[in-house]
């Protein structure tokens, strides 16, 4: 599972690039870079008219019952919520890093080492009239494993456009096993939400 991510742009000449093409194109106060939580807009990337762009998006699929944030990259492909989306709408979710909780709710920060950017492959669907994205999660690898069962399905640089446009490609990336990750610990919060 993934319910939090970081998206800050000091570090990191790829996620600043993003924020200014979102502020251009959405303006300056549309969002907050900072700890990404479901149901906030933050920035997606997508492919359109054969150009990747970033665009602001809101995190989940509303449902009768739920805000669904994530989809399992196992099962996404069987569930009608996510069916249609994995086929024609994938996009990327930009990131600096993750949050997991143990199970003593102690919360932890996932990163690449030199504050290289993450790629989180997700799916997106118009949802109550606005586009929404949920992020897909495998099966934690052995980096994360001790402290949650899943993760995002994590992507590198060079398979973001394979992902967003190739039927082929995302298939073979639904299996991939993603990269081994730093944790930090972060603070003592009790709380996911």
């Amino acid at each position: 599972m993934c319910g939090r991510y970081q998206f800050t742009a000091e570090q990191c000449e790829e996620i600043q690039k993003i924020v200014q093409e979102v502020e251009q194109r959405c303006g300056r106060n549309a969002w907050k870079p900072d700890e990404i939580c479901p149901s906030v807009q933050a920035p997606v990337l997508v492919e359109r008219q054969g150009k990747t762009t970033a665009d602001l998006m809101r995190w989940g699929f509303h449902t009768q019952k739920s805000l669904v944030i994530n989809a399992r990259a196992e099962s996404v492909e069987e569930k009608p919520l996510f069916r249609n989306s994995v086929l024609t709408q994938r996009c990327i979710i930009p990131a600096t890093g993750f949050f997991e909780w143990n199970t003593d709710k102690r919360k932890h920060l996932f990163h690449l080492p030199d504050a290289e950017p993450i790629y989180m492959a997700g799916i997106y669907d118009q949802r109550q009239g606005e586009d929404c994205y949920c992020i897909l999660t495998t099966e934690a690898n052995e980096s994360v494993r001790g402290i949650h069962p899943r993760m995002p399905l994590v992507l590198e640089k060079d398979e973001i456009n394979s992902w967003m446009i190739d039927p082929a490609a995302y298939q073979m990336l639904l299996k991939k096993t993603p990269p081994q990750f730093l944790a930090t610990a972060v603070d003592n919060q009790t709380s996911l939400w």
